[in-house]
């Protein structure tokens, strides 16, 4: 054999192609004779990890011990990310949906066809099986994704853990909330720590481990599976579908849409970074550290 391997043809071409060889034979038989031989149509299969972080299972290990910490400290427990962006409009959803006749929507997905790009940013209690998600229609920014703990803190959080002084947040290593931005941390430090009074301990999972993350799994998963194949034709839909996704487990969704512009690279000078309260762990201190309140100095006259 040369090169080229012919498997990669259809039927009809190895019909062709064999036939052109000396070897007259239909496109069915072709077919019968690869499946007799245990060839059969397949996809890719993603297995392959690639070349892991020399760090990556310590922090797992460091991981899972601060989650027991917190847990026997009955201090709250957040995994949180950004879920895919989706466009509001007549626009095709992927998946399949029980129904008479297939919804009829737009053959392109232009943005300006519609009403706007969704911007699902979530948090998963997993102390009590709850998602929270603020919907977005700017930008997936630092600002944005920590106004969104902000606010279910104020609503949820402190009433779920009323003697709470700290918070655990597991995160993924990129997106609005990556370890090297500097803005995640200025938000935290003003936004929760200052203002709310919390001390806030980060937990990030290595490069490529997203799938990890228990919000993935565990909620966001079961959001997709509740829309498949339903246009999110409006705003109200989108967010009548988020809390209507539950699980025999008893998972329960919440969701409100968060009005407001969020522009990109909001820029923290090293002044600004020097000024937070900010300690790392000795274990991976890229991923793991922990911000409290700055003390308030008063001068007396």
């Amino acid at each position: 054999m040369g090169e080229q391997r012919w498997v990669r043809s259809s039927l009809r071409h190895l019909s062709i192609r064999l036939t052109a060889g000396g070897h007259p034979v239909s496109p069915p038989t072709v077919g019968r004779l690869l499946r007799a031989r245990h060839y059969s149509l397949k996809v890719n299969v993603k297995q392959k990890e690639g070349a892991a972080h020399p760090d990556r299972d310590e922090q797992f290990q460091y991981i899972d011990q601060q989650v027991e910490a917190f847990r026997s400290a009955r201090q709250p427990i957040i995994s949180v990310d950004t879920k895919k962006k989706e466009l509001i409009g007549d626009f095709k959803n992927p998946g399949q949906a029980w129904c008479q006749e297939a919804e009829r929507v737009s053959v392109h997905d232009f943005l300006y066809d519609g009403l706007g790009r969704a911007v699902p940013y979530g948090i998963y209690d997993l102390i009590h099986n709850h998602g929270y998600l603020g919907v977005g229609a700017s930008a997936d920014t630092p600002r944005f994704a920590v106004e969104v703990i902000a606010q279910w803190w104020q609503e949820e959080g402190r009433q779920s853990f009323p003697q709470a002084t700290q918070l655990l947040i597991l995160a993924d290593a990129g997106g609005s909330n990556g370890y090297r931005l500097r803005g995640w941390k200025r938000q935290l430090q003003e936004q929760l720590c200052d203002r709310l009074g919390l001390a806030v301990t980060v937990c990030h999972y290595p490069t490529g481990c997203s799938k990890w993350n228990p919000i993935e799994h565990r909620l966001f998963s079961h959001i997709s599976i509740n829309w498949a194949g339903q246009p999110l034709r409006t705003w109200d839909i989108l967010l009548a579908y988020l809390r209507g996704t539950t699980t025999t487990t008893g998972l329960t969704v919440s969701a409100f849409l968060l009005e407001g512009d969020y522009p990109m690279a909001e820029r923290v000078s090293d002044a600004d970074l020097a000024q937070l309260n900010l300690d790392r762990h000795g274990v991976c201190p890229s991923w793991n550290y922990t911000l409290r309140a700055r003390l308030k100095i008063t001068h007396e006259k």
